[in-house]
């Protein structure tokens, strides 16, 4: 048996200067997540992390809670840490089953102001945040409803060794954003439960790029922390490029060339398999038809399906799952259907997510080829 990832949050800054959510803090406060599991096991430790944060953060109680039971989290044996700014922590096991699929209800008391908390911006999830301390209840008194997740980037379990274990390192398409909140109904989300054997983390940001920084740091420098740094990891889905040919305009600065991209996407392949992964590359989607103002070019969707038409004739990766092509309207290539479209041209409905989901050549998720995954 292996600990390895059965849940991970990718979080950002709260001092970047491109922001889609505002940031918050907290003081004097017990913060509930419900954290939807991929992957699944007898017992359990968790991520917290105060990567971003400029001060302390101290953690006075905390507790997990899964349809088996609830338990308290410990530290060194202890109930209470102090993270240092810049830093992560990991909690003592504790005998808690949870299942693929499960989710596992955290709760944090924070008993000191906190400063702008790190976080996952658009995770599509609410948390629950109520004065004192009330780790240990059922229910939480007047709790105010947030979105987005606070100080936690992950929950570990012992997994059989040799278990398939996929990272997804992408955008908001799959973060999830224009699913519907709370439903789990993220792309990612979807795809695992197509699986029978191992499962997929999401480490998806919306907003982030290949390439740039802003928003969060973009995926070739997030690469190692984020994807190498999980024990077992077999395959990365890699799921980019949206944001780094319209995110700049928001700020009057140049959109990366479709040059740029295909370096910037061979240099991933190339990490990936030195590393001893299979690599998963997903087609640009079409974002032509984007409510926001200024965001969608004719130079930036040409760049798109040149990027595009480069991938499906690449020999760099181990699969191409070909998101464009089924999500396109078949009217006009450079938008989506309207029926998978979530409103603004630019984001999948659930339905969407669910094709996409389905794009994902199951046997390529498996070491053994021709086996079930």
């Amino acid at each position: 048996m292996t600990w390895t990832a059965a849940f991970r949050t990718a979080v950002i800054s709260p001092y970047e200067e491109i922001r889609f959510s505002e940031p918050r803090g907290f003081a004097d406060q017990t913060v509930r997540q419900r954290l939807h599991l991929a992957g699944g096991g007898e017992r359990v430790r968790v991520r917290l992390t105060n990567r971003y944060g400029r001060t302390p953060l101290t953690v006075a109680a905390a507790t997990a809670a899964t349809e088996h039971g609830q338990a308290a989290l410990a530290f060194g044996g202890t109930g209470e840490i102090v993270i240092p700014p810049g830093d992560e922590a990991v909690s003592d096991p504790v005998n808690l089953p949870v299942v693929p699929g499960g989710d596992l209800t955290l709760s944090l008391y924070l008993p000191e102001e906190t400063g702008p908390a790190t976080y996952s911006h658009m995770a599509m999830e609410v948390a629950h945040v109520a004065s004192g301390d009330h780790t240990g209840s059922a229910a939480l008194p007047d709790a105010e409803q947030v979105e987005g997740r606070f100080f936690v980037s992950g929950v570990d379990v012992p997994a059989p060794d040799g278990t398939p274990i996929a990272v997804a390192l992408g955008d908001s398409w799959f973060e999830g954003v224009g699913t519907t909140t709370s439903a789990n109904n993220r792309s990612v989300d979807l795809l695992n439960r197509r699986l029978e054997r191992g499962w997929v983390v999401n480490q998806g940001i919306a907003g982030n790029r290949l390439l740039e920084d802003q928003v969060g740091e973009h995926a070739l420098k997030r690469f190692d922390r984020d994807v190498l740094s999980i024990p077992g990891v077999t395959h990365v889905l890699v799921y980019l490029g949206i944001n780094d040919l319209v995110l700049p305009r928001m700020y009057g600065a140049a959109p990366a060339t479709a040059e740029a991209l295909i370096e910037g996407f061979t240099t991933l392949a190339r990490r990936a398999h030195e590393a001893g992964l299979k690599i998963l590359v997903g087609t640009i989607g079409p974002f032509g038809g984007a409510v926001y103002e200024g965001l969608s070019t004719p130079e930036g969707l040409a760049a798109r399906r040149e990027v595009n038409e480069w991938m499906r004739g690449s020999d760099l990766f181990d699969a191409v799952f070909d998101v464009a092509r089924a999500v396109e309207d078949p009217e006009n290539p450079d938008r989506i259907h309207p029926d998978l479209d979530a409103g603004d041209g630019m984001h999948l409905n659930d339905k969407g997510a669910q094709v996409m989901a389905d794009t994902v050549d199951l046997e390529h998720l498996s070491d053994r080829p021709g086996m079930p995954v």
